[in-house]
């Protein structure tokens, strides 16, 4: 009793009401307490603060969690393809709030005759707290996901985009008609094995000529009508010596090693010792219109020669039901390891694998006769390096795993992808002609811009045929980034920029990107124009 009395006394000199039990109270949890305000939050948050969505397992309304803070606003109004943000409840930021995100507009004013701040604290010590909503389930977002994830994906979330069931009846009519390409295959057949035939009878240099079937047709790639064809004329080359003739890597002198027992390719050597690419090409030239002119069951005509052209073009029939034939000769070397030049290209490890590259690596290259330029200066006998059969069959074995698009594959859409490319620029260049320097982009510029597609999105699940037009605008998005920068490495010689300013200007590429950027927002009204 007496110490009880002390007790008090002790009390009433401090100025302090004893408790009402002197029985201990058991400690608070730091939970348990009611969220300060102003200040106190911005100390909270330089202290242990939770992660959103974080807090302590309640036991009471009192160990309920704290409203959100007003600080987490930007990141909640961040997520509204994900569905609305929670309801933000409880009292005015504080000092602590510095950081958060401008308001919206339109938002609502405080309305009238609202509790302060001070009367929400008392309510949440007697129990009273308001109820935070829990957030609303994710909800799908309203574009397709994109296929190809990643910085470059810029045009795939645009709302001007084609759709994938459009895109897939644009497949449609580029699609080959089975009879069509049978009857015009079989034509091109008979003009191929008559020309090998009387070629090889006459005992001339290209006694020992063989076959090299490349181009769009041989890779599957080929569009609206198989009235194109291409074909390699290959020869046997001893051990040649290549000097490189510019900075590109790509052209070259060619020149035989040793040459004790002479070969078919004496008749084409220069004073210098090199193998002059126009003497030969000329020669093979002769020979085909001579045994084209003697043909009796088969109309064939041959093309004038094109400068710098390496194809010796015949046409087959009359027009427009005529087939165009491209015969390129190349000079098939196996004796030797590939050019310098080609040594950081064919970046296919997370493609095809390290095992494919390699056995890329033991295949022969080709040289084609073809010309290089040094600005306006054409430096003729030049050889150009061809991986044409390595491209035919990485486009035909393209997935990443070995069953992609097999008939118990997964169907994937990369060839689909630069079957669309192709037709956006044949089309483009129906509606202007050659006007702007359109004529300027090739096929082979859509199949490199492939091939580095493939590259930066390897995994066959980054080109499901399901996801079509997210893919298609993603490689469209590199395409087009390729032409405003200037800059698309050859995909073997990377030191070859097939879009730098001495082979494309910047007036070419500018209206190119200008007119595939109208094409993508307004739907691609330039697959509507027939053929």
């Amino acid at each position: 009793m007496g110490d009880q009395c002390a007790g008090a006394r002790r009390a009433r000199g401090a100025g302090k009401v004893p408790s009402q039990s002197s029985a201990p109270q058991p400690p608070r949890s730091q939970s348990a307490k009611p969220p300060a305000r102003g200040g106190g939050r911005a100390r909270a948050g330089r202290g242990a603060a939770r992660l959103p969505g974080e807090h302590a397992n309640a036991t009471s309304p009192r160990d309920a969690p704290a409203p959100i803070a007003p600080q987490r606003a930007t990141a909640a109004r961040s997520r509204t393809e994900e569905g609305p943000a929670p309801r933000k409840t409880g009292s005015a930021p504080g000092p602590g709030a510095s950081d958060a995100g401008p308001a919206r507009k339109g938002a609502a004013p405080a309305r009238k005759g609202a509790a302060p701040a001070r009367k929400d604290a008392v309510r949440r010590e007697k129990g009273a707290v308001p109820k935070t909503h829990e957030p609303a389930p994710r909800a799908p977002p309203a574009v397709a996901p994109c296929c190809c994830a990643g910085p470059e994906s810029g045009i795939a979330g645009r709302s001007g985009g084609v759709g994938g069931r459009r895109l897939r009846d644009v497949l449609k009519t580029l699609s080959l008609g089975r009879q069509d390409t049978s009857e015009a295959a079989e034509r091109v057949n008979q003009l191929r094995d008559t020309l090998v035939s009387a070629i090889r009878a006459r005992g001339s240099s290209f006694s020992a000529i063989d076959i090299l079937g490349t181009g769009s047709y041989y890779e599957h790639v080929k569009i609206s009508a198989p009235n194109e064809f291409d074909i390699m004329f290959t020869m046997p080359a001893p051990r040649v010596e290549l000097e490189q003739c510019d900075d590109s890597g790509a052209f070259y002198y060619m020149s035989l090693k040793r040459n004790p027992q002479g070969s078919d390719l004496d008749t084409f050597l220069q004073e210098d010792g090199t193998i002059a690419a126009c003497k030969m090409l000329f020669a093979l030239r002769n020979i085909i219109k001579k045994i084209v002119k003697s043909m009796t069951k088969m109309k064939v005509t041959v093309d004038k020669k094109k400068a710098g052209s390496p194809a010796i073009t015949l046409r087959i029939g009359n027009p427009p039901m005529e087939i165009s034939v491209d015969i390129i000769l190349a000079l098939e070397v196996r004796s030797q390891s590939w050019p310098a030049s080609t040594q950081d290209g064919l970046k296919i490890e997370k493609w095809l694998g390290r095992k494919v590259k390699q056995e890329y690596k033991w295949k022969p290259i080709y040289l084609v006769p073809k010309h290089a330029k040094d600005g306006r200066v054409i430096k003729e006998d030049t050889w150009r390096l061809s991986f044409s059969h390595i491209e035919k069959d990485m486009i035909k074995n393209h997935g990443n795993t070995k069953t992609c698009c097999e008939s118990n594959g997964v169907k994937c859409c990369r060839k689909n992808c630069l079957k669309l490319l192709k037709h956006l620029l044949d089309q483009l260049k129906t509606k202007h002609g050659n006007r702007r320097g359109l004529d300027k982009f090739c096929s082979y510029h859509a199949k490199t811009a492939f091939f580095q597609a493939c590259v930066r999105w390897p995994d066959d699940k980054q080109w499901l045929f399901t996801d079509l037009e997210s893919c298609f605008q993603n490689f469209l998005d590199y395409f087009l980034d390729c032409l405003n920068n200037a800059y698309l490495p050859h995909f073997f010689i990377p030191t070859h920029n097939l879009f730098s300013r001495q082979l494309i200007d910047k007036a070419s590429s500018d209206f190119l990107s200008k007119e595939i950027k109208y094409e993508i927002n307004n739907r691609f009204p330039i697959f509507e124009l027939q053929n």
